[in-house]
């Protein structure tokens, strides 16, 4: 596995220009921020998943059908795999009909879509892929940026959906998901986001590390035994996060209602932990990815956008709360906003109103045309 990915130039050059990253304020954070502390404690198991991809599941405890309906079986060997810059990407796709592409939240994989795809499959032909670092997709030892995931995207719906397609996201995936409508208008026709991660420009407190000046003190002393630490500390907190107990625990405080915290999501999630390679990618995210994610702003994304957006939003989020997406709703004219009785992933808490709210907004949004693309009615 080759240790670096470079981004195409084309590819980010476009979406750069599309996106204009505004001067950073300092203020107090709000409610409806992801504070960096709370995410690598508390987040990176909360989003579904645990940090990185390995072994699934035993098939025996995906033969249970829970609450939610029908579930996607767990295999072993993965389901589908797409070759981008030298990284196996995984991949399922499943029905026949107008293409619907979910990406996953941060930690997570295509399985924390386990009660989605089935259901949307009966009408859309319907793809989850795992991002780069995550699920059983290749765990790269790269420096990762929001651009490594809108990009890996773009090229996924123009190498392997080839069509028209609308694009759905839960927390780090909806944000990648509407860089990717940024980045490729004429292929994405619609968004839906559920509790997306992301900040308004006017939300930010952190100045970008790289316009501080850096004195000789802090390159050859400070920096390297900050390093020390944060390996340290974060290393503890990796051991801490994929410890079965913890996840339940840690589960059950965001999932509102817990009946779908089973034995099948929290083996799902300490599994993939013990890929060789988790523990570093997720020190590379804390201490890299996270930093530098108030430059990219919601604002910035939107006011690019011009296709039609749905808000399916787990109001009792205790991170992402319904403040956020009443606030988008108000800056995007072309958006429509769904309340849940849920917590962050409500797509996994509560899929089958996720599931019905989101097969009903689609039958408004696009039509099934006489050509092979979309249209918008």
């Amino acid at each position: 596995m080759s240790a670096s990915c470079a981004v195409t130039p084309s590819v980010r050059t476009e979406l750069s220009r599309r996106l204009t990253f505004p001067a950073q304020t300092r203020r107090p954070r709000n409610k409806c921020e992801i504070s960096r502390r709370g995410f690598a404690v508390r987040g990176i198991v909360a989003s579904g998943v645990s940090v990185m991809g390995g072994t699934p599941p035993s098939p025996s405890s995906a033969s249970q059908t829970l609450q939610g309906g029908e579930r996607l079986a767990f295999k072993p060997e993965g389901y589908n795999f797409w070759e981008w810059r030298g990284h196996k990407i995984h991949y399922v796709v499943q029905g026949e009909g107008l293409p619907l592409v979910l990406i996953h939240g941060f930690g997570a994989s295509v399985f924390h879509w386990r009660y989605n795809i089935p259901e949307l499959a009966k009408k859309y032909k319907v793809y989850a892929l795992d991002l780069l670092g995550f699920g059983w997709s290749d765990k790269a030892l790269i420096e990762y940026d929001a651009m490594v995931w809108t990009d890996q995207v773009i090229d996924f719906i123009k190498e392997v959906v080839k069509e028209p397609t609308v694009v759905v996201g839960n927390s780090l995936g909806g944000f990648t998901a509407l860089s990717v409508a940024v980045g490729l208008p004429e292929q994405v026709t619609g968004v839906a986001l559920l509790n997306s991660a992301g900040q308004f420009a006017s939300e930010s407190s952190r100045k970008r590390e790289e316009e501080a000046e850096e004195t000789v003190l802090t390159k050859f002393v400070v920096k390297p035994l900050k390093e020390v630490f944060q390996r340290v500390v974060l290393g503890f907190l990796f051991w801490q996060a994929k410890q079965p107990s913890r996840i339940e625990s840690v589960l059950k405080s965001v999932y509102v209602n817990a009946a779908n915290v089973d034995d099948y999501l929290v083996e799902s999630i300490s599994k993939p932990a013990t890929d060789p390679n988790a523990g570093e990618v997720y020190y590379r995210l804390m201490t890299r990815f996270l930093t530098n994610q108030s430059r990219y702003t919601l604002d910035s994304v939107l006011s690019k956008m011009t296709c039609p957006l749905l808000l399916l939003w787990g109001d009792l989020d205790p991170w992402v709360g319904p403040a956020k997406a009443e606030k988008i709703k108000a800056f995007y004219s072309k958006s429509s906003l769904v309340h849940l009785q849920a917590g962050h992933c409500p797509h996994d808490e509560v899929p089958e109103a996720v599931n019905i709210a989101l097969l009903d907004w689609l039958s408004n949004v696009v039509t099934e045309p006489s050509s092979p693309e979309l249209s918008e009615v």
